[in-house]
């Protein structure tokens, strides 16, 4: 079983002239620009693939026929699974799943207007939050717990998702020994490596740095987590006049080429490794040139950058959903309705960071999922569009109601009134009267109430056989 998700695709930023002249150029990059890699291992991996390579630059140049060759190799569809399988989603073509994301180290608390430092108790709750949210497909591992050490975060965020939420736990990673305790902590949810494998119910975040760069220690993470078989995503952050272009355009291939090392990385390691075309793009404050997360331009860029994946037939990562804001305010609605809304109609396979994220993605905050909820059900109403048919079309009720008429009580209107109109959960539709009568409250104390609600129902945790075996080996973990 696998949930459904929606195709997109209506909104198309790109013409097709405009997307082959994209790929051109991002070829052109590969071949003539080259690309430095800073890992000793995935440079003679490249290397080893037919690339061009001056060691002593760390530069590394592929053919494009070769460089096609490799993408090639890549799925075009992935499975990520949760542990219950109504949560599993198949990631590809223009379907759309909406999940968390961030690293945030705050959370915002609308009552005091204050931050905290996040910890892995919000962590936990933000996770069974989540699970409780039904526009939330996927659960991608949104804060830092600030009071662990380094060496103790990796196995204790998984933890935190694991066993708080029975959807699927994406996450990025700290260290080598975290890459391989995660893996092990998954094998022993699963069943065995094997049935991992088959039904991964995590995946893993490894980065490139913008622009034409990639890490030494995150180039042999991408290689260790795709010879382990884990799905894993290669996102790129290219920022509008800073770290690309400062055209759409220009951004739009920096961030493409940069996504693309990842994954013809993994391909070399792993032929067939599930990998995921990633991207994080923005543009700056042109006044200070700091990284702006609730910008309508971070929405196309996520937009057209789901048209190039659809071009590669790579899975996506887009970035959508967040604010600017330092509160639950208007612009805050407004900034993460409208890059969700790009991104779903685009055809963006998955919205990460589309609930939760405020501040520059600093900040996280309980209400603020309730929300995003609720405006991700409408986006994703938006991405079912219209549908005409005979039913839908209604001519023979129109002919029987016929001029003056009215459509209240017929069948027809009982059959569709929910499929057809999204009943929202949050949002407030009463009479002026009638809302001051239940006390006048804003939506973000609206949220605040079904938040304590769902986080105070919640009571799913990981079987307590499968829990003791992952406490007992799986050093490290604060349960």
């Amino acid at each position: 079983m696998v949930r459904r998700g929606l195709a997109g695709g209506s909104f198309k930023p790109l013409n097709e002239d405009a997307i082959h002249k994209i790929h051109q150029t991002v070829m052109a990059v590969i071949e003539e620009v080259g690309f430095q890699i800073h890992s000793d291992t995935a440079l003679e991996l490249f290397e080893g693939a037919g690339a061009w390579v001056d060691k002593e630059k760390r530069l590394m140049r592929l053919p494009q026929e070769r460089a096609m060759e490799l993408i090639e190799m890549a799925p075009s569809e992935i499975r990520l699974c949760g542990q219950d399988e109504k949560h599993d989603i198949l990631l590809g073509a223009s379907r759309v799943y909406t999940g968390t994301g961030g690293t945030a180290l705050y959370v915002y608390h609308p009552q005091t207007s204050q931050k905290t430092l996040a910890t892995l108790d919000d962590l936990k709750h933000i996770a069974k939050l989540v699970d409780g949210l039904d526009n939330i497909h996927l659960f991608l591992l949104p804060t830092y717990p600030n009071e662990l050490p380094i060496e103790q975060v990796d196995v204790n965020r998984f933890f935190a998702g694991l066993d708080n939420t029975t959807k699927h736990v994406m996450g990025g990673l700290y260290t080598f020994d975290g890459i391989k305790q995660v893996t092990r902590m998954a094998e022993i949810i699963a069943g065995s490596g094997e049935r991992l494998r088959q039904r991964p119910i995590i995946s893993m975040i490894a980065c490139t740095i913008s622009p034409l760069k990639m890490d030494g220690e995150y180039g042999d993470f991408i290689v260790a987590i795709a010879r382990s078989g884990i799905p894993v995503v290669c996102p790129a952050e290219p920022l509008c006049g800073a770290t690309s272009p400062v055209t759409l355009a220009g951004n739009l291939v920096i961030q493409t080429v940069d996504s693309l090392m990842g994954v013809m990385l993994t391909q070399i390691v792993n032929p067939g490794t599930p990998v995921i075309l990633g991207s994080v793009s923005s543009n700056t404050d042109l006044r200070d040139l700091k990284y702006l997360a609730g910008s309508v331009e971070m929405g196309l860029i996520n937009a057209a950058g789901a048209q190039m994946a659809q071009f590669y037939k790579l899975p996506f990562y887009a970035t959508g959903g967040m604010t600017d804001a330092k509160v639950l305010d208007a612009q805050s609605g407004y900034e993460s309705a409208i890059t969700n809304m790009l991104c779903a109609l685009a055809g963006a396979n998955f919205i990460h960071d589309a609930a939760g994220l405020m501040e520059f993605a600093l900040t996280v905050c309980y209400e603020k999922y309730v929300i995003d909820n609720e405006i991700l059900g409408m986006v994703m109403r938006a991405v079912e569009g219209i549908k005409v048919n005979e039913d839908t079309l209604a001519f023979d009720l129109i002919k029987e109601v016929g001029p003056g008429g009215n459509f209240v009580t017929a069948k027809h209107t009982r059959r569709f009134m929910r499929s057809e109109h999204y009943q929202p959960l949050l949002s407030d539709r009463d009479s002026r009267e009638d809302w001051q009568a239940k006390g006048r409250k804003t939506t973000w104390k609206r949220a605040a109430e079904k938040a304590k609600e769902i986080v105070s129902k919640h009571n799913y945790s990981l079987p307590d056989a499968t829990r003791a075996q992952v406490l007992s080996e799986i050093h490290g973990i604060v349960a």
